[in-house]
């Protein structure tokens, strides 16, 4: 996630988890012979991500930057290194792949785009995260984490041979950290009527802050609800995400008027005395203390966190896939 110099309000916290979202807890508990409908069969469809198949991810990430002068930022070989990891396994898996160039600050750019066969490609669901770190670092949680979760989760569709109604696609953007260039090149690029055909963007950006909150988008509605299904599920009350609102690579397909939401474990904000009480950790500390520094390594990570939102991200392309 890019900094921000100045932040914006904080919205009111959400206070108690929606009624509404108590069915799909039910249906949860009940098991599959208590669901009816679509949805509820997506519910016990939708696959664990195994935090140890994440946290290999992490590592290797870890190892390029380590063998690329400490980082994963734009221009560097260890963007390029990680971009081309990601693709080799998603090619084995089956998935069609294509590599989007652009220019920024005078270097070469990268997204992955991730396309897996089937669907109705007039109806897409477009799941993403930024690859890119700043150069200061490795990025491991930011966003490294975001990355992994989303990798997993695209193979977990390739390995139980999901094919939902919509289509699914998946994407790794290149030089957020510079201003969410990568997105932004892709919406641009985009006709009116290839931007009519994207139903949702869920963006994971930072989802293993050591010391972490469990922020939900506020964007679309149907999206949050979603999200706050699922933690309802683990008894754990979210609030609206507002640290890095416009920040990250949800905004520039907002902008473009396409549905929005995501998930957020926090960054250089504090977490106060309430949260600490709700979500454990450690009150009058940054969420992530080491947000854009070069201790942003495999030991800034939170496994409990990590395994939560990974699964989340799984949880949300089973259910809005159709």
């Amino acid at each position: 996630m890019r900094r921000n110099t100045t932040r914006p309000p904080k919205s009111p916290r959400r206070a108690a988890l929606p009624l509404a979202a108590l069915g799909g807890v039910l249906a949860l508990l009940l098991g599959p012979a208590a669901q009816a409908g679509a949805s509820a069969e997506a519910v016990a469809a939708a696959p664990d991500i195994a935090v140890a198949d994440v946290k290999a991810d992490l590592k290797a990430l870890q190892d390029i930057a380590t063998a690329n002068g400490g980082n994963r930022a734009h221009g560097r070989a260890g963007y390029r290194a990680s971009l081309d990891l990601l693709k080799g396994r998603l090619d084995a898996a089956g998935f069609t792949t294509t590599v989007q160039q652009f220019t920024s600050g005078g270097a070469t750019g990268y997204n992955l785009i991730a396309d897996w066969p089937g669907g109705d490609t007039g109806k897409v669901l477009l799941t993403g995260a930024h690859l890119d770190s700043v150069t200061a670092g490795p990025g491991i949680n930011d966003n490294g984490s975001g990355s992994a979760a989303v990798l997993e989760t695209a193979l977990a569709v390739a390995r139980t041979g999901f094919h939902p109604a919509k289509h699914l696609r998946f994407a790794w953007w290149g030089a957020e950290e510079l201003g969410m260039v990568g997105s932004k090149n892709y919406v641009s690029k985009l006709t009116t009527a290839q931007r009519s055909t994207i139903s949702g963007y869920l963006n994971f950006d930072m989802v293993g802050s050591p010391n972490p909150g469990y922020f939900v988008y506020d964007d679309d509605p149907a999206i949050e609800k979603t999200f706050q299904q699922y933690f309802t599920g683990l008894g754990i009350v979210t609030e609206p995400e507002t640290e890095g609102d416009g920040r990250s690579d949800h905004a520039p397909f907002k902008n473009a008027g396409i549905p929005v939401g995501g998930l957020f474990s926090g960054a250089d904000y504090i977490k106060t005395a309430q949260q600490a009480a709700q979500w454990g950790g450690t009150a009058g500390k940054a969420f992530d203390a080491c947000y854009h520094r070069s201790c942003d390594t495999l030991t800034n990570i939170d496994d409990t966190a990590l395994d939560r939102h990974s699964d989340a991200v799984a949880y949300a392309v089973w259910n809005l896939a159709g």
